[in-house]
């Protein structure tokens, strides 16, 4: 299905960067939000233009209704009711409660169908929206069995044109899914960070990448998250509830240890064991198996241009660097960069990289 003309409702994070991606695809994108500040700053990014509900309002081909999921079926009633698309889609993180919602309050469930785009960052807000956000990502979309095949073939085409990975699954399979895959480790990241609320000058002089990496996402908005978790709270719980098992058990081996019962070293081996595993499942690069790269570590200058001429000397030398990572030296204007490349390619990138001046570790 073409779609000609989009609405988006809600200029958030995920909203304005779905809108970036369909102008980018020369798509007429249509903005509304109730925060005027927010679809002001949306369409000076470029996302679109205003949209206003009334008699003589432009019909669009799909509405993309990008609110909290607590408000996605009033939301979609009252879109439905003024008749602002042929076909409606959402794009929140949950999915059972706002169609559940949407068949109390007598919704039109054939021209709806869920969705929701797996990506994201710990920033929000039109501001730091990306119109590349959902490149290669997956997007799950959610049918009801009284979806119309046309809504459906819109919902598709939208996320065709946002670059990402349609994933057809039903409702309750997607919120059990980002239960263990998102909402879960969001809590747990959070209540890492929380211990670093009161930690010692000390211990924060000594934070290193590994920290980063464990709490980056507890940085994002609480309002958004309470909502995100209220709509998928037992789901959720079931998950921090095994985590939380696994925890406890892991502190009564780590006292036993301390004691001086060193058969306890067997039940935190294990449980070490168990994580390499799962963390290997993770799908890897355009969602195939997970790939081991060898990493080059770089020493960089705190200054303008450096990655960039990074990066160029990676291409003359024709290596693909498949992840980056920076870790800056706590009172230093330097940083180490961990290139991601192939096993094959370490050593001539590294001798490349000497031959050139950069500081290979």
């Amino acid at each position: 299905m073409d779609l000609r003309t989009v609405l988006v409702v809600g200029t958030g994070l995920i909203g304005t960067s779905a809108a970036l991606a369909l102008r980018k695809r020369g798509v007429r994108v249509l903005l509304a939000d109730q925060d005027e500040g927010a679809v002001r700053l949306a369409r000076e990014l470029g996302a679109g233009e205003e949209w206003r509900p009334g008699a003589d309002a432009e019909r669009a081909d799909l509405a993309v209704i990008a609110v909290p999921p607590a408000h996605v079926a009033t939301e979609l009633l009252e879109l439905q009711r003024l008749g602002a698309a042929r076909f409606y889609t959402d794009v929140a993180s949950v999915k059972g409660e706002p169609i559940h919602r949407a068949m109390q309050l007598g919704c039109d469930l054939s021209s709806y169908v869920a969705s929701h785009p797996l990506a994201g960052r710990e920033k929000s807000g039109p501001g730091a929206a990306r119109d590349d956000l959902f490149l290669g990502r997956p997007w799950a979309l959610c049918p009801t069995e009284e979806a119309d095949p046309e809504a459906k073939a819109a919902v598709l085409r939208l996320i065709e044109l946002c670059g990402a990975n349609a994933v057809e699954v039903s409702a309750i399979d997607h919120d059990r899914a980002v239960a263990v895959v998102s909402h879960a480790p969001h809590v747990a990241a959070s209540a890492v960070a929380a211990r670093l609320a009161d930690a010692t000058d000390v211990a924060l002089g000594l934070a290193g990448q590994g920290i980063r990496d464990v709490t980056r996402i507890a940085g994002s908005d609480p309002g958004l998250w309470l909502g995100i978790l209220s709509g998928n709270a037992t789901p959720v719980a079931e998950v921090l509830e095994a985590v939380a098992n696994d925890l406890a058990d892991a502190a009564n081996a780590l006292r036993a240890l301390a004691d001086g019962d060193g058969t306890a070293t067997n039940e935190i081996t294990q449980l070490l064991k168990r994580g390499v595993v799962g963390h290997d499942r993770i799908p890897g690069k355009h969602g195939g198996p997970a790939s081991s790269y060898a990493v080059v570590q770089v020493v960089i200058g705190d200054r303008p241009g450096q990655l960039a001429r990074l990066f160029q000397a990676c291409d003359e030398v024709g290596v693909n660097v498949e992840d980056v990572r920076l870790e800056h030296a706590p009172g230093l204007p330097l940083g180490i960069a961990e290139l991601s490349v192939e096993p094959g390619a370490a050593a001539a990138l590294t001798r490349a990289l000497h031959e050139r001046g950069w500081q290979v570790p």
